[in-house]
C-alpha cells in the first residue's frame, strides 16, 4: 500500500514540474526549464519503476493514471497562483472615458489610448499592459466603469519595458 501511495505522490510532484517546465520553455527561460526538466525526469523514471516493479501492477497503473490527472490539476493551480509574466488587454470603448484612463494610470497600469473609426463613428482603444497577478483587479475595475467595453487579452511573447515608466 505504501508503494501505491508513493506512486500517487510522485505523480502529484511530476505533473506540476511538467507544467512549470513547459511554461518556462514557452517563455524562453531555458535555464529554469532545464532544471525543472531534470527534476521531472528523475521523478518520472522513479515513478514508472515503482509501477512496474510491484506485484499490484494493474492497481499501480490505475493509481498512476489517477495521479496524472490530479497532477495536471495541481500544476495548473500552481501556475495560476504564480501568475508569471504579463498580459496585454485591448479594451474597446464607444466613448473616451478619461476618468477610467486616469485611474488606471494612477493604479500603475500602463495605458495607451488610440482613436479609431468604427461603423457608427469614433471608437477608442486602450492598450493596457499588466502583470498577470493583477488581471482580475484590472478586469473588475474596467467592468465597474465600462460594463459595455469589448475586451481582448493576449500574452506578449517578447517586449522591452522600462519598468519605472509603467508600473509602481
Amino acid at each position: 500500500m505504501k508503494q501505491i501511495l508513493l506512486i500517487l505522490l510522485l505523480q502529484l510532484i511530476y505533473l506540476p514540474l511538467l507544467t512549470l517546465r513547459t511554461i518556462f520553455l514557452v517563455r524562453n527561460n531555458s535555464v529554469l526549464a532545464s532544471i525543472l526538466g531534470f527534476m521531472e525526469a528523475l521523478v518520472y523514471i522513479f515513478g514508472l519503476a515503482l509501477v512496474f516493479s510491484g506485484e499490484q501492477t494493474m492497481l499501480a497503473m490505475i493509481v498512476y493514471a489517477v495521479g496524472y490527472g490530479l497532477g495536471i490539476f495541481v500544476g495548473v493551480y500552481i501556475e495560476q497562483k504564480l501568475a508569471i509574466g504579463y498580459t496585454t488587454f485591448a479594451v474597446c470603448l464607444i466613448n473616451k472615458n478619461a476618468e477610467l484612463i486616469a485611474h488606471l494610470r494612477i493604479e500603475g497600469f500602463g495605458v495607451a489610448v488610440f482613436e479609431g473609426e468604427g461603423m457608427d463613428g469614433k471608437r477608442y482603444r486602450l492598450e493596457i499592459l499588466t502583470e498577470r497577478s493583477r488581471e482580475k483587479e484590472l478586469l473588475e475595475f474596467i467592468e465597474a466603469h465600462e460594463p459595455e467595453a469589448f475586451i481582448v487579452s493576449y500574452e506578449p511573447k517578447k517586449f522591452k519595458i522600462r519598468r519605472n515608466l509603467l508600473f509602481k
